[in-house]
Formats: structure tokens, C-alpha cells, sequence
């Protein structure tokens, strides 16, 4: 069995590598891929070599092949059609943490069957999701709370569509890009610029990945806001003025991210069970807002660096692009 995957092999620059896949054991399935998802914020890391040394076991995705820095094949959301492995997911679509490659084999344990009613270009999703849903549990989200998100990429947009879905929840998206306005609006969220950005937030999910995004998150914090870090930094230092007002108006600042189930949930599901019900969130065509565009496979070398945003590129920066391998 042959199959290609994309591989980083040098900062900037990626190629399809072809290979030979051993025969399949019995708790594996074999899976051809319908679609793939770019993850923007952290493919990017992985394409440029800028994941931390000290970084380089806890950023390893679960199928991953090859070392960081490079070379490097890496990726976490893959939609395909399980060909061969247990019974009961012969023939069924489903999303596995698996790099950009056009037949794998992976656990079936870790094929996650994709709803009916969701698209294989929504189904790409998935990953993203499961990362927004985490931060909702770690939140502790109330009904009839401000919020505001700093940073409209996939996942500050997924946690807004979330949080616009609790009563009473006033949430505003913001962004220096303002193309980014639409998408938030159909997701159910109100827009700003930074300039425009209200104050008195009880809740604010920071998805910027810039120090200035942190900086304005502690700065428009109410009276004992929860602050949510959802951003990935790599190698970067933040500067933060943790002076001022933020000791006397009690504010918190809480990490999150998808590697452990979320503190209000961890212990209660497991991370199967929060990854298929990420995928059943994905049902509202609202969502298709955040897909695209559509690279064909074979293109992906070529198309990467624009995709990524570290070549110039026809149009507004993309939000989740997707690949394609029919």
C-alpha cells in the first residue's frame, strides 16, 4: 500500500514524501483521506522551526513521524473513509489526529465517527473544537456574562460561537483585521477593532498570540475577571504590566489548553468523549464561515508558505484552510 504525506523538511519549505505502509494489525484501521485542515497558529511553529527545544515532546501531535526541528510530518485534522479495520467502521467517515497524508493507518480507537449532518469540509474542525469546547470548561461560563475575545482566528471564533450560544451572553470578537467582522457576526458575536474594544469583561478568552492582545485583555478585565490564555507562544517572551491594577482588582489569569480535559469536565469525559461531542457541535452551517480555501493536495508544497501567511496571498488570510484529495 503507497500512500504520500506532507512534510516539513527545512524552514519555510515542504514537500510530499511517498511511502510504503506496513500491513495493517488488528486494532488499526486503513483510512483515505476526503480532507485535512491547516492549523494555522501552530503549523505555522512547525513550518518556520520555531517550536522551543524545551517544547519538542509536549508539541509532538499523536501520529506524528519525524523530529522536531525538521524533518517533520505534522498536522492533527484528517477526514477520511475508514477501507479496512473493525467491522463496525468499515466504510464510515471519521476524524483522526492524523498529519496531511492521503492513506494512513491509524488505532481505531482514535477514528472518531463523524456525524451525518456535518460535511467533511466542517469535519476538519474538529481539532479546533475540541480545543474551544476545553476552554469553555475551564471558563466556567455564566449565563447573562460579558465576554470578549481577543484574536478572531478558528479558535477565538469557536469559543465565541460557543459562548454566543449561553443565555444572556454578551460576546464581542476583536481584531485588528476588520475582514474578520463577517465571520463573527454569523457566528452570533458582535465586532470590534482594539481601539473599540469595551471594558468591564468578566470573561475574556485571549486567542491573539501577541503580547498586545494580553496586554489589552488585562486592560478591559472587570472587577475579578477570569482571564483565558488559549494562545501558544513557542519561544516568545510576553511582557506583561502586572502592576498597576491588576493585584487590587483581583484578576486571574488561567492557562488553557486541550492536552487535559478541562478542569470542570476532567474525570467525568474522556478525551474520546469530548472529541465526539466537538464533532457534533460542528452541525450549524454558520460555521462554513471559517473553512477555506480549498488546496488540492498535491499543491500543498506550493501553497503552504501563502496559507500560512509567510508568503503573500490572493484575498484576506485565511481562517482554517482546507485540503483536498479527491
Amino acid at each position: 500500500m503507497q500512500a504520500r504525506a506532507f512534510w516539513t523538511v527545512s524552514p519555510g519549505a515542504g514537500d510530499l514524501r511517498a511511502e510504503t505502509l506496513p500491513p495493517r494489525a488488528p486494532d488499526q484501521a486503513l483510512v483515505r483521506a476526503r480532507a485535512s485542515g491547516v492549523s494555522r497558529g501552530t503549523e505555522r511553529l512547525v513550518f518556520t522551526g520555531r517550536v522551543p527545544e524545551n517544547q519538542w515532546a509536549a508539541m509532538r501531535c499523536p501520529l506524528q513521524e519525524g523530529s522536531f526541528p525538521f524533518p517533520v510530518k505534522y498536522g492533527y485534522s484528517a477526514v477520511g473513509v475508514v477501507e479496512e479495520g473493525p467491522e463496525a467502521l468499515v466504510g464510515r467517515r471519521v476524524f483522526v489526529l492524523h498529519p496531511h497524508q492521503d492513506l494512513f493507518l491509524a488505532p481505531a480507537a482514535m477514528c472518531i465517527p463523524v456525524p451525518e449532518e456535518v460535511p467533511d469540509h466542517r469535519a476538519v474542525l474538529g481539532a479546533n473544537m475540541e480545543t474551544a469546547l476545553n476552554i469553555l470548561w475551564d471558563a466556567a461560563a455564566l449565563p447573562g456574562e460579558r465576554a470578549l475575545v481577543i484574536g478572531a482566528g478558528v479558535v477565538g471564533l469557536l469559543a465565541a460561537f460557543l459562548l454566543a450560544r449561553i443565555p444572556g451572553m454578551r460576546v464581542t470578537v476583536c481584531d485588528l483585521d476588520a475582514s474578520r467582522r463577517a465571520a463573527a457576526e454569523a457566528l452570533g458575536a458582535s465586532f470590534c477593532v482594539p481601539d473599540d474594544a469595551p471594558g468591564e469583561q468578566e470573561l475574556i478568552v485571549h486567542a491573539s498570540a501577541s503580547a498586545a492582545g494580553l496586554r489589552l485583555a488585562l486592560a478591559r478585565a472587570a472587577n475579578e475577571a477570569r482571564i483565558l490564555e488559549a494562545s501558544w507562544f513557542g519561544a516568545a517572551d510576553v511582557p506583561l504590566p502586572l502592576g498597576e491594577t491588576f493585584h487590587s482588582r483581583r484578576l486571574r489569569l488561567v492557562s488553557t489548553q486541550v492536552g487535559q480535559v478541562g478542569g470542570a469536565m476532567r474525570g467525568r469525559r474522556t478525551h474520546a468523549e469530548r472529541l465526539c461531542l466537538a464533532l457534533s457541535l460542528l452541525a450549524e452551517p454558520a460555521l462554513d464561515a471559517l473553512i477555506g480555501p480549498a488546496t488540492r493536495f498535491e499543491d500543498l508544497p506550493r501553497a503552504m508558505p501563502a496559507l500560512l501567511g509567510l508568503a503573500p496571498a490572493e484575498g484576506p488570510a485565511p481562517l482554517c484552510p482546507l485540503v483536498t484529495y479527491a
